[in-house]
């Protein structure tokens, strides 16, 4: 691939096709609404978007976003949709991730001649790797730090989210400790509060981890929210390091892509990139940003790990899509010699021992954090027999072995698939 970025975009417009693609080529590089004297050939050959294909769908019914115009005349009643391909040459905005996304969003949204307008992908030239170092750990050092091989980690969420103090949120720790447990975060809504102090509460939650690894050989990972101004996230990053922490956490559309990068240049720990707010952006088929194109851009920037909810979540995301997300983590942004950037998705949202075996049917991976926040913790029998149940389940999922014969030799997969059935 040339030095060279593409963009695929779902378009609802009653302008003909070309003249639609055109308008948003010319809007996002060198054109406006009337040509400028400046705007020479030589400009246009050198910086032009450039309109790659149009591939036509069907029509549709009606607009899906308010305040769309028409063509002059009122054109021929069709409201045409599409999958749109633009191409820019990087020496437009050079290798930035934050013009970059000035460039394939930016105004898009707002022009008139569009009732719906998507970003759905994007194809990124490696000169970015030139600026950006990508994730430190990925999936192989995630699961160094963890010593976990050859199947998920499992994981799990603090819960309630908030209100629990730091030698509470530790006591919860190491519950979940003892019952096994690969993986811990804090939620996105805990990060510094006064009833909660940052410091005091990794200082607490490590001592139990540190203590239950020497006494077991075996050391959680958790992931502590450090999400906060750039000089508090640095800060705050050190002092997990200095308790022994392996592993920190940010709001990804909370800090930026700019506060990310600066992050990771000085991380020496996995960064869990949560995906919090991404709903604004995703849940709408007519406006907005896929999360195959959002998740790219924080692979540059230099996260480890990002959630992509999960088959049947809470939430409102398809199962087609989650499995879209979680793919698209796993498979190599750039080709050989280059690194690939490829991260460890997190399934979450709902989840507990009955979505083992359409996940990984659906992914044909183990490499992924699968959390569980009552599918662990209100399993009947308890939390160990919560976590236990998801290794069951996992096990029989990557045997081939169907999940009711599975549950019939193991009670604590049996006790979840009675208490989360529903």
């Amino acid at each position: 691939m040339t030095n060279r970025v593409y963009a695929t975009y779902w378009i609802e417009t009653a302008f003909p096709l070309a003249q639609a693609a055109e308008t948003m080529a010319g809007e996002q590089s060198t054109g406006t609404f009337v040509r400028v004297p400046g705007e020479t050939d030589a400009l246009r050959e050198a910086h032009a978007a450039v309109v790659e294909s149009i591939e036509e769908l069907e029509d549709a019914a009606a607009p899906s976003l308010p305040g769309s115009g028409l063509p002059k005349g009122g054109g021929d009643g069709r409201r045409r949709t599409a999958r749109v391909t633009l191409s820019w040459p990087v020496h437009n905005f050079g290798p930035s991730l934050p013009n970059l996304l000035a460039t394939v969003a930016g105004n898009l949204s707002e022009l008139k001649a569009f009732s719906g307008l998507k970003l759905l992908d994007l194809r990124l030239p490696p000169v970015f790797l030139d600026r950006y170092q990508g994730p430190q750990f990925g999936v192989p050092g995630t699961r160094e730090l963890a010593d976990v091989w050859d199947r998920p980690m499992i994981g799990t969420i603090i819960k309630p989210s908030v209100g629990l103090d730091p030698e509470a949120t530790a006591a919860q720790v190491a519950g979940l400790l003892d019952a096994g447990i690969d993986f811990i975060k804090d939620d996105e809504l805990q990060a510094d509060g006064p009833a909660c102090p940052f410091e005091a509460r990794i200082s607490a939650v490590m001592r139990v981890i540190n203590d239950h690894a020497q006494r077991t050989g075996k050391k959680a990972m958790y992931a502590a929210n450090l999400t906060g101004d750039v000089d508090e996230m640095l800060r705050r990053h050190d002092h997990v390091l200095a308790e022994g922490g392996t592993c920190v956490m940010a709001s990804m559309n909370s800090i930026g892509l700019p506060a990310m990068k600066m992050l990771r240049a000085h991380s020496q720990l996995p960064i869990h990139g949560h995906r919090n707010g991404w709903g604004m952006l995703g849940r709408s088929p007519a406006i907005g940003m896929s999360y195959v194109a959002f998740q790219k851009l924080w692979r540059l920037a230099g996260i480890d790990h990002t959630h992509v909810n999960g088959i049947d979540n809470k939430f409102c995301e398809a199962n087609e899509s989650v499995i879209a997300s979680a793919r698209e983590c796993l498979t190599p942004m750039f080709d050989p010699p280059h690194p690939g950037c490829e991260i460890m998705p997190v399934f979450s949202s709902g989840q507990s021992a009955k979505q083992a075996h359409a996940t990984y049917e659906a992914l044909g991976s183990t490499d992924l954090i699968f959390a569980a926040g009552g599918g662990i913790l209100a399993h009947p029998g308890g939390p160990a027999a919560g976590v236990t149940a998801l290794r069951q389940a996992w096990d029989a999922a990557v045997a081939g072995v169907p999940l009711d014969e599975a549950s019939r030799q193991a009670p604590e997969l049996q006790a979840a698939l009675g208490a989360f059935a529903g």
